[in-house]
């Protein structure tokens, strides 16, 4: 099993929504740990570590988002070197 990490950015109504809440609740499912935060201009922001495939099921996940959001796009970029989490985290 290959440990990985990325940042997604999810861009649309993503806000106030209940987005990074959703993601929390999926990472850990998934057993994935990270963070996630909103930004100023209105996106999201998703570190997520674990499993490779785990991060690929909650990607798609990202791509839906929760009942009250409309997601618009998800760019993914893998982070090397990345701090390694212990936790997922929204703040």
């Amino acid at each position: 099993m290959q440990m990985k990490t990325v940042k997604a950015t999810i861009s649309g109504r993503v806000q106030g929504v209940g987005f990074r809440y959703f993601v929390k609740m999926h990472a850990d499912d998934l057993n994935l740990k990270g963070s996630a935060r909103n930004l100023a201009d209105g996106r999201v922001e998703v570190l997520l570590q674990g499993a490779s495939e785990n991060i690929e099921q909650l990607f798609n996940k990202l791509k839906q988002g929760p009942r009250f959001s409309s997601v618009s796009s998800v760019e993914m970029t893998e982070c090397e070197n990345a701090e390694l989490f212990n936790q997922f985290n929204t703040g």
